[in-house]
C-alpha cells in the first residue's frame, strides 16, 4: 500500500530554482546570439528518466560519447546536478558539413527529486553511454504500512 504525501508545488530549494533560471537564461542568450548549445529539438541535454520503488529513486541519463571521468555529479536531499562537457574531435579546417547535429560543449542539468534521498548512500554507474544513479530514499520518505485495528 503506497503512502501518499502531499507536496507543495511551489516548494523548491533556492539552489534548484536558480539553476533552472540559469539554464533558461543560457538558452535565451544562445538563441539570441546564434550560438548553439547542447539542446535537442525535444528538450534539454541530457535526456533523463526518473523512476522509483519503495526504497530508491533511479535516474538514467543519456550521455553518449562522454567519458564518465568528464561528468560531475552532485546529490543533495532533493536534487541532483549533472554537469560535464562533450568533447568532439575537430575534422579539420578543410571539411565542409552537409549536416551538423552533434554539438560539443559544457552542459549542466538540475533534476528536482520527488522525495528526499540519503545523498551519502547514492551510487552511480556508466555503461554504453547511459548513466544510472541509485538514490536511497530518506527513511521519513519511505511508505509506511499501517494496520487497521478491528473495533
Amino acid at each position: 500500500m503506497a503512502l501518499l504525501r502531499w507536496r507543495d508545488p511551489f516548494e523548491r530549494t533556492a539552489l534548484s530554482e536558480l539553476n533552472r533560471l540559469q539554464e533558461e537564461m543560457n538558452m535565451l542568450f544562445d538563441r539570441f546570439f546564434g550560438r548553439r548549445s547542447l539542446l535537442t529539438e525535444t528538450g534539454v541535454f541530457p535526456a533523463v528518466n526518473v523512476a522509483e520503488d519503495d526504497d530508491n529513486l533511479y535516474i538514467t541519463a543519456e550521455l553518449p560519447g562522454i567519458d564518465p571521468q568528464d561528468i560531475d555529479l552532485t546529490v543533495e536531499e532533493e536534487s541532483v546536478v549533472i554537469k560535464g562537457e562533450r568533447k568532439l574531435e575537430e575534422e579539420g579546417e578543410e571539411v565542409s558539413y552537409h549536416r551538423r547535429e552533434r554539438e560539443g560543449g559544457s552542459f549542466s542539468r538540475t533534476i528536482t527529486l520527488p522525495t528526499r534521498v540519503v545523498a551519502e548512500k547514492a551510487s552511480a554507474e556508466a555503461k554504453d553511454g547511459v548513466l544510472t544513479l541509485k538514490l536511497p530514499k530518506a527513511e521519513e520518505a519511505k511508505p509506511k504500512k499501517i494496520e487497521i485495528k478491528l473495533g
